[in-house]
């Protein structure tokens, strides 16, 4: 059984288009040489086929690194690649019947902001929450702010590891983890950085 809170301390989204330019398999790998422990693949742009051949290269990079390797959305491409586990968001499937169709052990991750919706998912058979968007984010223009208050209401009201998400910066890492985050996600925040391998690095101190 692998310790899930631990390996989502760092946990990064590669980002195909505010990654300046580098590939979302360049972006991974310089996260993970600085220390990411997990990577989400997001990349909603992509055909299913061209999602499964980068979940493919995700994938031996994670093992390379032994970091968890999460797919968004798509429960059937995290299952075709032999990813560790799938992010459902709102308008994905839901979690109790994602529970229903994944193997044991597959890790599923839910999206919330309310306590409410963390005692929820964690009665359908979520493995962690991402929590947010804690502040405003590039990367997700139209998320509600909930702010570090909400960030801990939503930690004190489930026994699921939270990992805080949304215009997250290293310098608030320590905050996060007051509030009973047991990490945080980035995205532009890291591969958007001048130097990816540093900025994770960075948050991944801040974050030990």
């Amino acid at each position: 059984m692998i310790d899930l809170a631990r390996r989502l301390i760092l946990y990064v989204i590669p980002d195909a288009l505010g990654g300046r330019g580098r590939t979302l398999e360049e972006q991974a790998r310089l996260a993970l040489e600085g220390g990411a422990t997990a990577l989400q693949l997001r990349h909603k742009e992509a055909s299913s086929r061209r999602l499964y051949d980068e979940a493919l290269v995700f994938r031996r990079l994670c093992d390379a690194f032994g970091a968890l390797f999460i797919v968004n959305d798509r429960l059937d491409v995290a299952l075709a690649s032999g990813a560790d586990g799938v992010h459902l968001g709102r308008a994905d499937l839901p979690v109790s019947a994602a529970r229903r169709l994944a193997p044991r052990g597959l890790v599923i991750g839910a999206s919330a902001r309310t306590a409410e919706a963390a005692r929820l998912f964690e009665e359908q058979g979520a493995d962690y929450l991402g929590v947010g968007a804690l502040f405003p984010t590039k990367t997700k223009t139209d998320a509600a702010v909930i702010g570090v208050e909400g960030l801990r209401r939503v930690c004190r009201a489930t026994a699921l590891p939270c990992v805080a998400i949304g215009g997250i910066s290293e310098g608030l890492a320590r905050e996060l983890l007051d509030a009973g985050a047991v990490g945080a996600a980035v995205s532009s925040a890291v591969v958007a950085a001048d130097d990816i391998r540093e900025a994770a690095r960075l948050f991944r101190n801040r974050l030990e």
